[in-house]
């Protein structure tokens, strides 16, 4: 808004120039975002605590997690609020990505309050039957994939390329919109998925939301796209505001979230922060690196699978539970020191993810 408000009285005050450049606007959105989360996160601890809406801990999880039974939950709320309103101060609205990403953000995040919500209002430890939540998670997706198909116009919508290799890239055609929406689902689940111990998985997205902004900016510039031999695309700039702003509110989120937690994000940030990295890298052309700088979600999603399948075959469990992080708290590793351990390989494929600009 304030772009649109501001910039064009260039002339008027050389100040409002400021406004024209992406970074000028990421670093307040940033801070905006930030700020407001640290603002509003006490008052919704404060409500969520008067009404009762605590983390319902399921009866197969590992049984000392009883005891943060009652901490308040559905902080995504904060996350998302900020996150919208930052945009709304400091991005372009004549930008088709920007209302992707806000269009993806609302329906996720509405998606993920009706299951916090049946969970703890309800009472219903299993919140949405896992078919109704999946399934509203692929018609999201399918929806935004279809958006993104047919109504922005870029030259490389359907095309995949593939890291580390050179002129790779294959054209999918409309096969792309079911590979796009396993993209946003598998990534929307995997961070769901992550969200088992305070400060994790808000850990590991800030990672991975971060390598996606600075690839949103480099590939917005002609000159630095040709130079790092990834594909332009004129309008992603804008995109490093919008990450910007969730970095903002994941950082104040994580403040409060780190352990001891005293608020969990629920589904309502899960299932929201994991289709948002999803459609990053789908928007970016990224889909085949998002395995490394998702690395984490990618783990911890093939243990639960692992777990299932050999379970099923053998009768006989590969980890002493699943997710991972589960296993290695059942085998009396601290949980601030999982969670560190898991950050930190983290931001090692992260920095590996991000090599791959060079190594093709």
């Amino acid at each position: 808004m304030l772009y649109h408000l501001l910039y064009p009285l260039k002339d008027l005050f050389i100040g409002f120039n400021l406004f024209k450049y992406i970074t000028f606007r990421t670093a307040y959105a940033t801070l905006t975002s930030l700020l407001l989360t640290f603002f509003i996160a006490p008052k919704v601890i404060q409500w969520a605590r008067k009404k009762k809406f605590g983390e319902v801990i399921r009866d197969d999880g590992p049984k000392h997690h009883h005891i943060k039974k009652g901490t308040p939950t559905m902080g995504g709320i904060m996350i998302l609020l900020s996150t919208l309103f930052s945009v709304f101060f400091w991005a372009r609205f004549d930008n088709a990505y920007i209302w992707l990403f806000i269009i993806t953000t609302i329906l996720f995040g509405i998606l993920g309050f009706i299951d916090d919500y049946i969970k703890v209002v309800k009472t219903k430890k299993k919140g949405i039957r896992m078919r109704v939540k999946l399934g509203g998670e692929i018609i999201i997706s399918l929806i935004v994939v279809l958006i993104f198909y047919f109504l922005i116009k870029f030259q490389y919508n359907t095309f995949l390329f593939l890291p580390f290799i050179k002129n790779a890239v294959f054209n999918l055609g409309a096969f792309y919109i079911i590979f796009g929406v396993i993209i946003m689902v598998g990534a929307s689940n995997a961070v769901n998925m992550t969200d088992g111990l305070d400060g994790l998985a808000i850990g590991c997205s800030l990672m991975t939301l971060s390598a996606f902004t600075v690839l949103a900016y480099l590939s917005s510039h002609i000159k630095i796209a040709q130079y790092l031999m990834i594909p332009h695309i004129p309008q992603a700039g804008e995109l490093t505001v919008f990450g910007g702003a969730l970095i903002g509110a994941s950082l104040g989120f994580l403040w409060y979230n780190s352990h001891p937690a005293e608020i969990f994000m629920g589904d309502t940030g899960a299932l929201t922060l994991g289709g948002i990295i999803g459609l990053f890298a789908v928007t970016l052309k990224k889909e085949i690196l998002l395995l490394i700088l998702g690395g984490i979600f990618v783990i911890e999603t093939m243990s639960v699978i692992i777990q299932v399948v050999v379970f099923k075959i053998s009768k006989k469990r590969v980890f002493k539970m699943a997710p991972l992080h589960h296993h290695f708290e059942l085998k009396g590793i601290p949980e601030s020191k999982i969670i560190i351990r898991f950050w930190i390989i983290a931001l090692i494929l992260t920095l590996i993810g991000l090599s791959t600009l060079k190594i093709q």
